[in-house]
């Protein structure tokens, strides 16, 4: 069986970070469907600069959207809006279409993240991510969620990700 290949990217910065472990538990979970790469250079990409020729960090994270069968974003909110070092990986794509018709599963974890998850939403609209209105979801207070282990400790979120992962599936072989 050929596993998908997904690219995961935390919008948090911290490296103990509950989407961090979010990430690391969906992957743990879904190891038999899907073959996650998840990128940890999100503070290494420089301030998008439309002027500037990107680097080679930028190509890399690029070739490696364009390379994956679907992407996977897991985000906190960070004064109500999407964090800053998540936003500039974005714009840096924007003129690629490396989005464009890729799956992309969005799920913000946060404290509260209403904002940050609608702020975001909409960038993905706009960048033609495939399916992102019904491959997404809000997680408030994520911390009683998931542990440092990387385990999913609540039933309802551990459903809730089980039927949003099976249809990611679904938009990545259609």
């Amino acid at each position: 069986m050929h596993l998908k290949k997904i690219f995961a990217i935390s919008g948090s910065t911290r490296t103990k970070s509950s989407n961090l472990n979010l990430i690391k538990a969906i992957s743990n979970s879904f190891s038999d469907q899907f073959s996650f790469t998840i990128y940890e250079n999100l503070v290494k990409l420089p301030h998008f600069n439309p002027d500037e020729e990107p680097t080679a960090s930028v190509h890399d994270f690029i070739t490696q959207i364009f390379e994956a069968d679907g992407v996977l974003i897991c985000t906190p909110e960070y004064a109500h809006g999407v964090p800053g070092s998540l936003k500039n990986a974005i714009d840096w794509t924007v003129g690629s279409g490396a989005f464009s018709q890729k799956p992309t599963l969005l799920i913000t974890a946060s404290t509260d993240g209403h904002f940050g998850h609608q702020a975001l939403l909409e960038t993905l609209r706009v960048i033609e991510a495939k399916d992102i209105d019904s491959l997404n979801l809000l997680i408030q207070f994520i911390r009683t969620k998931v542990n440092a282990d990387g385990e999913i400790t609540d039933k309802e979120t551990a459903a809730e990700i089980a039927g949003l992962m099976e249809r990611f599936g679904q938009a990545i072989i259609s």
